[in-house]
């Protein structure tokens, strides 16, 4: 008789001291391990998180990366899951499962734009994946011969990956790993509110866009293959593009045939009011990537979608010595997973079945209209999102724009959290602009819960600064 272990049984204060000894965490200064207990999560429920003390949190950040779409605790997923892996939990992703095929049909259902899934699990891997399908098909493409650089946009990021990092605009979040890959190239970031070229919407040329080809033609138009971009800046600030933006820079790609990657690692599966990010906006992107809210981070899973123009440079001749190899040679081990296709597949219904897409609209309008009202704060410089993903830019002087010290943010952020509301941050990504606080709830938020997560902060900013 097989045993079965109950892995959900725990010591309290045995996993605090394990906390301390054994676990490596994410994004925090070893030295704060030393000094304090770390906040250890131990259930969830909707919006509401408990922690290892009883203590309960709403929390505003969809579990930290804005990942779980469909809220805590859902039965329907854990259970799909469960069925499936009793039946095959795993194959090699050189043959196909059933929940791989059934998932990327819907994800094709959802871009008629696009035609082969390529399924992997991180957003770091997905881009990785594209990146490696823009240099490959600069060696074996006659069409693309040289094509081989990515461009890349200032204060997007797009994973943490060596390969991901090089293609990311956080000095900070790069510091120290290099020296990076050769054949990357930086173009400016599109925020008006720190407009790189000084200007002022309605009154300028959409320069963040045109100046793009200038720096295409320097480097040369010849060596350019492909272009990354997040739909709406997420890490960086949450800095959605004025509608001219896309269809210029669309317009500059299709002129040197560079090919358009659309980040939707952040923005995917409803986060901004419609299912994907780009749709706000007049843009066919040639390759889109996805992870985070794919499977509502219930398991681990992302996606490279490509059309078909794509898929076909990579169409080879295995009877050709010369051509044997031209096609796509990678691998993600876990891509074979089973349980994360059907956790998609089953978190994909409860989106649609729900109409969560309209309530991440709806409650998204709300928020940032709520989150508005807190510019009666001078220490609030702009206010801006789209759907359930807003953001606030804290600054000593609104004149000047002066960000808020580091101390400030995390004295703020404590303050929040102190009242059981967890919101996010811009954090260690850039000198001296680490002062935007972000908002991405799950899409099951209400309105109750809105107002709950705008007062908490509206106290915290009243604490804080005055």
């Amino acid at each position: 008789m097989e045993t079965k272990m109950n892995w959900l049984d725990y010591n309290t204060e045995e996993m605090v001291d394990g906390d301390k000894n054994c676990l490596w965490h994410h994004l925090k200064p070893h030295k704060v391990f030393e000094t304090q207990e770390q906040m250890i999560i131990v259930e969830g429920k909707g919006l509401v998180v408990t922690d290892i003390r009883g203590n309960e949190y709403l929390d505003a950040t969809s579990g930290g990366v804005w990942s779980v779409m469909v809220g805590y605790g859902r039965e329907s997923i854990a259970e799909a899951v469960y069925d499936q892996m009793k039946k095959m939990p795993y194959f090699a992703g050189v043959f196909g499962t059933v929940p791989a095929i059934k998932f990327a049909q819907k994800l094709l259902e959802k871009l008629p734009n696009h035609d082969k899934v390529y399924f992997s699990n991180s957003g770091s891997e997905a881009n990785e994946k594209a990146f490696k399908i823009v240099r490959q098909a600069s060696r074996i493409s006659p069409e693309r011969a040289g094509k081989y650089k990515i461009m890349y946009r200032d204060r997007d990021y797009h994973g943490t990956t060596i390969g991901a990092m090089s293609a990311t605009g956080q000095a900070q979040r790069k510091q120290d790993f290099g020296p990076f890959p050769d054949g990357f190239v930086e173009f400016p970031h599109c925020e008006c509110y720190r407009c790189p070229y000084d200007k002022t919407y309605g009154e300028c040329e959409i320069e963040c866009a045109r100046k793009i080809e200038d720096i295409i033609l320097k480097e040369g138009a010849h060596t350019i293959g492909g272009l990354i971009v997040e739909p709406i800046t997420a890490g960086g600030g949450i800095l959605k593009p004025v509608k001219e933006y896309y269809p210029i820079l669309q317009d500059i790609c299709n002129k040197y045939d560079i090919w358009m990657i659309m980040d939707e690692v952040v923005c995917g599966f409803g986060r901004t009011g419609k299912f994907w990010g780009h749709e706000h906006f007049d843009v066919v992107p040639d390759i889109i990537t996805m992870a985070k809210g794919l499977a509502s981070s219930y398991e681990a899973l992302s996606a490279t979608v490509v059309k078909q123009k794509v898929y076909d440079v990579f169409l080879n001749d295995p009877a050709d010595e010369e051509k044997r190899l031209n096609y796509f040679r990678d691998i993600s081990t876990y891509g074979g997973c089973t349980a994360p296709m059907t956790a998609a597949l089953e978190s994909t219904r409860i989106i649609e079945e729900e109409n969560l897409i309209e309530n991440s609209r709806v409650m998204g309008e709300y928020l940032l209209e709520r989150l508005t009202q807190l510019k009666e704060f001078d220490c609030v410089g702009d206010v801006r999102g789209q759907g359930l993903f807003c953001g606030i830019e804290y600054v000593t002087d609104r004149e000047t724009k002066e960000p808020v010290s580091e101390a400030q943010m995390a004295a703020l952020m404590g303050n929040v959290i102190s009242q059981g509301v967890i919101v996010g941050r811009t954090n260690s990504s850039f000198h001296g602009l680490n002062n935007v606080m972000n908002f991405a709830p799950s899409l099951v938020i209400t309105k109750e819960q809105v107002d709950t997560i705008v007062d908490t902060v509206s106290a915290a900013i009243k604490k804080t600064f005055y």
